[in-house]
């Protein structure tokens, strides 16, 4: 991927900070977005240029439209008008709610969180990318298969990123731009530190065929190699990666 440039909206930890890093490695010069940790962002910019890569961190909300203008402008400014591969890994639970708790303000918060960053990225970002571009998507296993207790608003949000996914690549595949999906299960991430108890983890780990949690870095492999021309022809797909959890 030498000579690219990519965005990864919320690239600063976790799988967006391994999905920086492994676009770097490849060869892309990398605008890591993050919102509130300007020490991650800063973190993941000096990791890239330690090992001899091209990378800028920006702030913004990427629920925001002005914020992920921002992004755009200071990704050309930095290196060049064209933006070749964007990255949605924006997004999140907030909190695991059962349906008699939810309100209409926590739906909208966590579909906004979800889907509306990812609308608003590649809204953005079309203008700038060229035949050839691709574009990768994050959604969950939960948007597979619901989700477990209390994450029903957020198993929706994901599986609209995924139909987001298929609809984007039937309209933008005829100007040679590719739009996929990632669906990662449980990888050991601060989400899962936050959202799901220890013995849950150990349980889901001891019932995957492969007997572990993933990590962020072989997520961010499956990303690299969708983002990179070697995978020219695919477009419109969703990809499990999950040990073998559930099979879609």
């Amino acid at each position: 991927m030498e000579g690219k440039v990519a965005i990864v909206a919320g690239g600063s930890r976790d799988i967006g900070r391994a999905v920086s890093l492994a676009l770097a490695e490849a060869g892309a010069s990398v605008a890591v977005n993050y919102f509130h940790d300007a020490a991650a962002g800063k973190e993941t910019v000096e990791s890239i240029r330690r090992a001899g890569g091209a990378a800028a961190a920006v702030a913004g909300d990427m629920t925001r439209r002005g914020d992920v203008e921002k992004l755009v402008a200071e990704t050309r400014r930095a290196f060049g008008d064209s933006i070749d591969v964007l990255v949605n890994v924006v997004g999140g639970m907030v909190a695991r709610k059962a349906l008699p708790e939810m309100d209409e303000e926590f739906l909208e918060h966590v579909l906004r969180l979800n889907v509306t960053s990812t609308f608003l990225t590649v809204q953005c970002v079309l203008p700038h990318m060229a035949e050839g571009g691709s574009i990768v998507n994050l959604s969950s296993q939960a948007g597979r298969d619901g989700g477990g207790p209390g994450a029903a608003a957020y198993a929706t949000s994901k599986g609209a990123v995924m139909s987001l996914t298929r609809a984007m690549a039937k309209e933008l595949g005829p100007a040679g731009i590719r739009v996929n999906c990632v669906c990662p299960g449980m990888i050991d991430t601060t989400f899962h530190d936050t959202f799901t108890k220890d013995a849950v983890r150990a349980n889901v780990a001891a019932a995957t065929p492969l007997r572990r949690e993933g990590g962020p870095e072989e997520v961010a492999d499956l990303v690299t190699y969708l983002a990179s021309p070697r995978a020219s022809f695919i477009t419109g797909a969703s990809f499990d990666i999950n040990g073998g959890t559930f099979f879609s």
